[in-house]
C-alpha cells in the first residue's frame, strides 16, 4: 500500500511514521481494495491540550474514505481515526456484498 504522510507546521520523527504504517498496514486485512493511504498531522493553534490532529484518506477502487480525528497525542488521534476506517471498510465491504 502506498503511503504518504504530511506533517504540517513541523517535523514529524521516524518514530511516528513507523506508528501510522503500523496502524494502517492492517486495514488492507479488513478489505484487499485499499489502494493506498494519505496522512496529514496537524497542530491547532488553540490553548486546548487536545490539539493534535490526524487526518487520514484512505483511497480504495472506486472510493475514497476520510477520517478525522482530535487527540491530546499524535498517537491516540492516529488511532481513533484508523478505527473509524476500519469500519468504514466493513460497511463499504458489507455494501459490496450485499449487490
Amino acid at each position: 500500500m502506498n503511503m504518504i504522510i504530511n506533517s504540517v507546521h513541523f517535523k514529524a520523527d521516524k518514530k511516528l511514521e513507523s506508528f501510522v504504517k503500523e496502524k494502517l498496514d492492517k486495514l488492507p486485512s479488513v478489505y484487499d481494495g485499499v489502494i493506498g493511504a494519505e496522512v496529514k498531522l496537524k497542530l491547532d493553534n488553540t490553548v486546548s491540550p487536545e490539539n493534535k490532529i490526524a487526518e487520514i484518506r484512505l483511497m480504495i477502487k472506486g472510493n475514497d474514505l476520510f477520517a478525522i480525528k482530535e487527540a491530546k497525542t499524535f498517537e491516540e488521534a492516529i488511532s481513533k481515526a484508523a478505527d473509524v476506517l476500519r469500519r468504514q471498510l466493513r460497511k463499504y465491504k458489507e455494501k459490496l456484498r450485499g449487490k
